[in-house]
């Protein structure tokens, strides 16, 4: 890898767009500083585990600090460490103000975020208010008794009238679980039915009821006067459903509907999220952040969730472009991955967001299977692929999200058996397709590409036992690779997968372009090559990428090759930019990037 980016601190004077910066239009024209920010994912349970239990903690993620600071990382997004029977790996919490023992005390996350502050870092904390779990005070009174003070913090509804509780077909909608099954789940003692969009141990709150929407925001302001920085909103999308609850369109062959509409976007969404602004974060810091998982959003619905002049959230994390090798029967129906479809999805979010609201920049995290196997090459193009993909996604308009491991070009796990599997989504999916019939290996077939156990197995420290994750035995087993794709290989060693993603950070924190810049698509043939231009004050930065298994020659616009080629990802010198006046010719080998940065001239 050539490059002239000097991946060094950042933790200096502020960068265009962070705070203390300035524009020439004056400190008031400056953008806000997580355009120039990136975000790296940490999932606790596998990311560093000091006491070797096998299960990562909080004293594991302060002793590998360096690592994120070398790497050059602005904010550090906490999966949940709240206390949880760990039903679905503490999505499902029992207790919003206690850290669960498994990951360390309220005392490791103080120290945790003071390290993290003395390095310049920002942490957010997963914030899960759509549902709780069925072992939370909250649940526990409301299924007390149908006279229960909390009884309507939660979505309680009679059978079909007609129909006895608990029979199929009883459930008060047809809607189904995320997890598999019905979205309603009968409860003897009080004789209703309680909603639970995803486990059933995690029945959904009613933000109907003020007293919810109260006991969150006193919460969440717990935790920001106690130093976190922002949070990372799980399914927030989801916290307005339609009323009067009713039956989404059927889904042909299954008596639960895949249909999302009643309770997605829902009529209240964008009230709620401004009055939880009002309450929780007006007349805070500026440097906080809030990030808005939104699954099914559309690009007009983004652009009001983060229109900055509504105060709702400042950007949303959206799920179009991994569900493009969704076949008809969605998820569990893998298709080879279009890449020319791909770059459309991505084009249009670029556009579509282009004069208002932000993005989320993302290839993978906890819910979704590793990159580089995904929509990349994980055989013989590994690195290249791994380090084409970093390029396309950080030089894009919005805030770039790197996952565990994806910053060493971790791939997916070998899932042998069922006995390989930790997930319920994916334990319960297996369950309910062998009782429907389907042959056991063609549904772990089917799980293999896309379960959520690729991206939950250790962080890959080094080539030691278990990978320097534990001195126990993990909880999910270690990637068999790690012995070749591991940190300790990776840093500090010129053209790696880790380096690459140093000096694509050091370039977003240097260059306004980057972080501000207008994004313009360049079609060009063959369609799996991926071409853009940024701009900004002048300046502008061409990224071609080849995403594809076979060199190619793409044509450009006369004058598109300007500058200075500032970055490239495969070993040796790039092929020569060609030119006949009408046109720019640009070699590509297999899953090659190339970089082009030319700044205005001095003066103009």
């Amino acid at each position: 890898m050539t490059t002239d980016v000097d991946p060094g601190s950042h933790h200096g004077a502020p960068a265009p767009g962070q705070p203390g910066a300035e524009t020439a239009a004056g400190p008031e024209a400056a953008p806000p500083w997580w355009t120039s920010a990136v975000v790296y994912q940490v999932y606790p349970r596998s990311f560093a585990d000091a006491d070797g239990d096998g299960i990562g903690d909080l004293r594991g993620i302060i002793g590998r600090l360096d690592h994120l600071a070398e790497l050059g990382v602005d904010v550090v997004w906490l999966s949940p460490i709240y206390r949880s029977p760990q039903d679905d790996n503490g999505y499902d919490i029992s207790d919003y103000q206690d850290v669960d023992p498994v990951f360390g005390t309220l005392a490791d996350l103080d120290e945790l975020i003071r390290e993290l502050h003395e390095r310049g870092m920002k942490l957010v904390m997963d914030l899960v208010v759509n549902h709780t779990s069925d072992e939370h005070p909250w649940f526990v009174e409301s299924a007390s008794s149908r006279d229960a003070a909390k009884r309507d913090w939660y979505w309680w509804r009679d059978p079909r009238p007609g129909t006895e509780g608990g029979a199929l077909g009883a459930e008060p909608t047809n809607w189904g679980s995320f997890f598999s099954g019905s979205a309603w789940l009968w409860h003897e003692e009080t004789g209703q039915y309680v909603l639970h969009l995803f486990s059933t141990k995690q029945p959904d709150l009613n933000w109907e009821n003020p007293e919810v929407r109260a006991a969150v925001h006193a919460m969440m302001r717990w935790w920001l006067d106690r130093g976190v920085d922002g949070f990372r909103m799980d399914v927030i999308n989801l916290v307005s459903k339609r009323l009067p609850l009713q039956d989404a369109p059927p889904t042909p062959g299954s008596p639960y509907a895949e249909d999302r509409s009643p309770y997605t976007d829902g009529p209240r969404i964008h009230e709620y999220l401004q009055e939880m602004h009002r309450e929780v974060f007006a007349g805070r810091s500026a440097a906080l952040i809030t990030v808005g998982e939104t699954p099914g959003v559309t690009i007009e619905q983004a652009r009001l969730y983060t229109d900055r002049r509504r105060a709702e959230v400042d950007m949303v994390f959206q799920f179009e472009h991994v569900g493009l090798d969704y076949g008809p029967g969605g998820k569990w129906d893998h298709r080879p991955l279009d890449r020319g479809r791909l770059i459309e999805n991505l084009s249009r979010w670029q556009e579509g967001l282009a004069d208002v609201g932000w993005n989320s920049l993302y290839w993978d995290n906890h819910d979704q299977p590793r990159a580089v196997s995904r929509f990349g090459n994980d055989g013989r193009f590994w690195a290249e692929s791994a380090k084409a993909l970093a390029t396309v996604l950080h030089l894009q308009r919005g805030t770039p999200y790197v996952y565990q491991g994806e910053e060493i070009g971790m791939t997916n796990a070998d899932l042998a058996s069922p006995a390989d599997l930790r997930d319920i989504e994916s334990i319960n999916f297996l369950r309910a397709a062998t009782l429907s019939g389907v042959d056991a290996e063609a549904a772990l077939a089917a799980v293999r590409p896309v379960g959520r156990d690729n991206a939950r197995t250790p962080m890959q420290w080094d080539d030691g036992p278990e990978a320097g994750f534990t001195t126990g035995t993990p909880w999910i087993p270690v990637n068999r690779n790690h012995d070749r794709i591991n940190a300790a290989a990776q840093r500090g060693r010129a053209g790696s997968v880790f380096e690459h993603y140093r000096a694509l950070i050091e370039l977003r924190h240097r260059e306004p372009v980057v972080a501000v810049g207008d994004w313009t698509h360049l079609p060009v043939d063959p369609g799996h090559v991926f071409a853009f231009r940024r701009a900004h004050a002048g300046d502008q930065l061409l990224v071609v990428a080849n995403l594809g298994d076979d060199a190619v020659r793409v044509s450009l616009p006369a004058g598109s090759v300007a500058g200075e080629e500032i970055l490239h990802n495969h070993a040796g010198p790039s092929g020569p930019v060609g030119g006949d006046g009408s046109a720019d010719t640009v070699p590509l080998r297999p899953w090659e990037a190339r970089v082009w940065l030319r700044h205005a001239p001095a003066g103009g």
